[in-house]
């Protein structure tokens, strides 16, 4: 029987009463109107990178969309900042592994998302998270989703603007949940629109902007200065694993997950990680969920609480009023929680040994031991600062508020 341990980059979660793998669009669809109208728990998986369930039997239905189809639909011209730009269409189905649609867009020498390499994860679920690093958001590159509306019963097409997109979240996510890691009654852990497809509109370049300043020391050029962007692509790669913040390659071994990425670039990732690491040795930093907690984004009031010498970014908060973005990793280092922190000598669980930001399974965990890390962590930064901080995963099964 599969279980949410073999299809997650963290390695952990119990076991699928149903799991289907539809290679149409008609029989996804079929496939989330079946779960639902017989009552179902649904849960619509992409990569498994930003899931963490409990380690209890998951009585329901899990689809993941084996459609991973990529195509330049159309092109177009338009006038940015007074220069007239070539914009190209490009549509990716749900399923589509995202660094590889990534690679694909660099190859076709298309700006845009070239900052979002190494993500672990499809493009229907990037949407849903507004994926975000290194200087750019995947919801900058939107143009449209083509989703089925589990409420209307109907397929949809939701442009930019309908999908809302803010910090770490969209229209999609904002539907699972009543509060911050509050799971809504009704549609969770899957949102009301599924995603099918989704439809980029990126700049005909073979250079794109760094963006962001620690991209830019890895390239040895300025914040705002152009690069060419397969070097982009390459350093993010390079930043990403020094801080072990890429999936395991070896993951696609596994029959469950053989044929859910490109084969070229497996075999790719996996021999720069045997190099990294040393032969067949596990890179346990890469058995996590990415980047456990968001940056909390605060009133200018709460902000000014914090420590003189603690990071601050103009953000807007959820209402659109203006805030106070602060780091999570930052926070949880200052309350006393460092790199490769355990809650005792032999937890299957520990913070990265590279990035507080990550809690990884060190070999042997279950969800519960993550969980338990991550509310030591939660309950120690909120003594310290009176901040509580709120999982960027979806967690199934347990409660991490």
């Amino acid at each position: 029987m599969t279980s949410f341990a073999d299809l997650t980059t963290i390695g952990v979660g119990g076991p699928i009463a149903s799991f289907i793998e539809p290679t149409s669009e008609e029989d996804f669809i079929n496939a989330v109107k079946v779960a639902d109208s017989e009552g179902k728990p649904l849960c619509v998986i992409g990569g498994g990178s930003n899931m963490l369930v409990s380690d209890a039997p998951f009585e329901g239905v899990v689809v993941r969309d084996a459609r991973r189809n990529v195509t330049v639909s159309r092109e177009s011209n338009d006038v940015r900042d007074g220069n007239e730009e070539e914009i190209v269409f490009v549509a990716a189905e749900a399923g589509c592994n995202w660094d590889d649609f990534v690679d694909r867009c660099v190859e076709l020498e298309l700006e845009g998302v070239e900052g979002l390499s190494g993500i672990p994860g499809t493009v229907g679920a990037s949407v849903v998270q507004n994926i975000g690093a290194y200087g750019q958001e995947v919801g900058s590159s939107v143009d449209a989703v083509r989703v089925w509306d589990r409420e209307e019963g109907a397929v949809r097409n939701l442009t930019a603007s309908d999908l809302r997109f803010g910090y770490r979240m969209s229209v999609l996510k904002a539907s699972m949940y009543d509060a911050p890691a509050t799971p809504a009654a009704r549609y969770f852990p899957t949102p009301r629109y599924v995603v099918l497809s989704v439809t980029f509109a990126l700049r005909r370049s073979e250079t794109g902007v760094v963006g962001y300043g620690q991209l830019a020391k890895a390239l040895g050029v300025e914040v705002g200065d152009r690069m060419n962007i397969r070097h982009i692509r390459n350093a993010v790669l390079k930043v990403r694993a020094s801080k072990g913040m890429l999936e395991d390659a070896g993951r696609y071994s596994a029959d469950v997950m053989r044929g859910t990425k490109e084969a070229g670039l497996v075999s790719i990732a996996c021999e720069a990680q045997s190099a990294q690491v040393g032969g067949t040795q596990p890179d346990y930093n890469r058995h996590s969920c990415g980047s456990f907690f968001m940056n909390p984004i605060l009133t200018e009031q709460q902000a000014e609480k914090l420590p003189e010498d603690a990071p601050r970014f103009d953000a807007a908060l959820p209402d659109g009023e203006p805030g106070v973005k602060t780091s999570a990793a930052w926070l949880i280092d200052h309350a006393g929680f460092h790199k490769g922190y355990k809650t005792d000598e032999d937890a299957a669980a520990g913070l990265s040994t590279l990035h507080t930001l990550a809690l990884t399974n060190r070999g042997g965990a279950k969800a519960a031991d993550i969980a338990d890390l991550a509310k030591t962590v939660q309950d120690g930064v909120e003594d310290a600062y009176g901040i509580r901080l709120v999982p960027e995963p979806v967690v199934i099964g347990m409660d991490l508020r």
